[in-house]
């Protein structure tokens, strides 16, 4: 049986997703014109299979290698070869020293004060604002997790976060507008020179965090230079990692909260019952306590809800190593498969009412009986997001903190866009203003 899907066209896709408003919208209704299963042009790969059933995903859980040419705007990144296509057998070892160095409960409560002072730092900060805003919560809170993620794995800090963010979205940035033929912002010969100046700086920044290293910290499993060093890997290599842990890091966090508070910002009655949750395990206290972390069920609702909305990787991929049945059709031997982790989160079959936003989807109740993959906002299977646990623990703490301390408003006439920028980004920010709150 053939597998659904639009008519191919002369120009490889590329016209059909920019009428769509980008590949992540373009997916909702690929999705809802032709069902679960659609085979659709994909720029970079020819042609993939989208799958957006949690049911018929698990079919392909499985699966461990990423298509090379769809992964190839992160090469400039790397210089021991791109750690996002690394075949099975060098990425499994990888990875698992990604998990030790990321997902031990310990080292989270180890570095959860230094997490909190930089949380409260923050919220001082839109607090000594005119009139408590607006603040642009993207910039604010990814040069935060950035601030974070050095901090906790790299033993450090940098010095101009929000440069770093602005490098890595400008190196990024530029790929994607070369890929779906996007109209340039500037000149091709300017574009490019900034392109290499961004770069430049990123590699700069991580060879002085490397450089700042010091050894020692091996009683500290969250010393991923450390880590690296010890388990033989190159300079090359460790400088590589280093750069794909700050890009990842600051990414999944940074827009989670962020996406978060405007919801929040447009569902008051939610975020006042986020609010007396907070006063009532905290007090007068401004910032939880690691443990604290386990007495917010509402605030642990409200965020997997959000991430629901807008998981901050909009989409994955996969290429088949041999044929693959799903759903009654049979995929063959090295497609690209293509996880829209936003259309399986608005799939009405398995989230009623999915444009809504309603944290008590995720009570135990409601949650019982949901498939495993109808929310995936940190992948699938062996590719999977190494730093999730970390991203939530991070995420609860800032919002916490805020929530705590502010009431959020939506920027009168400021619109929010999602648009695809590698996360789930908004196209000129989400602009709030941070009104004062008392307990």
């Amino acid at each position: 049986m053939n597998i659904p899907g639009p008519e191919p066209r002369p120009d490889g896709g590329v016209g059909a997703i920019a009428r769509a408003g980008g590949l992540h919208t373009y997916q909702l209704w690929l999705h809802a014109e032709f069902g679960p299963v659609v085979r659709f042009q994909l720029p970079g790969a020819g042609t993939a299979v989208s799958i957006a059933d949690p049911v018929l995903l698990e079919a392909t859980a499985h699966l461990d290698e990423r298509p090379e040419r769809l992964f190839s705007f992160l090469d400039p990144l790397f210089e021991a070869g791109n750690l996002q296509v690394l075949p099975a057998d060098e990425h499994a070892p990888w990875r698992r020293l990604l998990l030790t160095v990321l997902a031990g409960r310990p080292s989270h409560e180890r570095h959860f004060a230094r997490f909190a002072a930089l949380a409260t730092g923050l919220a001082d900060r839109w607090a000594a604002l005119p009139s408590g805003g607006p603040v642009e919560l993207q910039r604010e809170l990814t040069g935060i997790s950035l601030q974070m993620i050095c901090g906790y794995a790299l033993g450090g800090e940098v010095e101009d976060p929000d440069a770093v963010v602005e490098a890595f979205e400008m190196v990024l940035g530029d790929h994607l507008e070369r890929l779906y033929l996007l109209p340039a912002a500037q000149a091709a010969d300017r574009r490019a020179e900034r392109t290499a100046q961004a770069l430049a700086h990123l590699r700069a920044t991580a060879d002085g965090v490397i450089a700042a290293h010091r050894p020692g910290r091996r009683d500290d499993r969250s010393d991923l230079v450390g880590s690296l060093v010890e388990a033989g890997e190159r300079p090359a290599r460790i400088r590589d990692t280093v750069l794909a842990m700050m890009l990842a890091a600051h990414h999944t966090t940074g827009v989670a909260v962020s996406w978060t508070l405007h919801l929040l910002g447009s569902h008051p009655a939610e975020a006042e019952r986020a609010g007396e949750e907070l006063d009532r395990v905290l007090g007068d206290r401004a910032a939880p306590g690691y443990a604290d972390l386990q007495r917010l069920p509402y605030l642990g609702m409200v965020l997997r809800e959000s991430l629901r909305r807008y998981p901050p990787g909009p989409y994955g991929v996969r290429r088949t190593a041999g044929p693959l049945a799903v759903g009654g059709y049979v995929i063959p031997a090295g497609e690209v498969v293509f996880y829209p982790f936003w259309a399986v989160h608005l799939n009405p079959a398995y989230w009623p009412e999915p444009e809504r936003f309603r944290p008590e989807r995720f009570t135990p109740e409601e949650s019982a009986g949901r498939p495993r993959l109808a929310w995936i906002p940190f992948g699938v299977g062996p590719r999977g997001c190494e730093g999730a646990r970390l991203a939530t623990v991070e995420a609860l703490l800032l919002l916490a903190v805020l929530l705590k301390r502010f009431r959020f408003r939506p920027e009168p006439g400021h619109p929010v866009v999602p648009i695809e920028r590698f996360v789930l980004w908004a196209a000129d920010d989400i602009r709030m203003l941070a009104d004062p709150r008392t307990a």
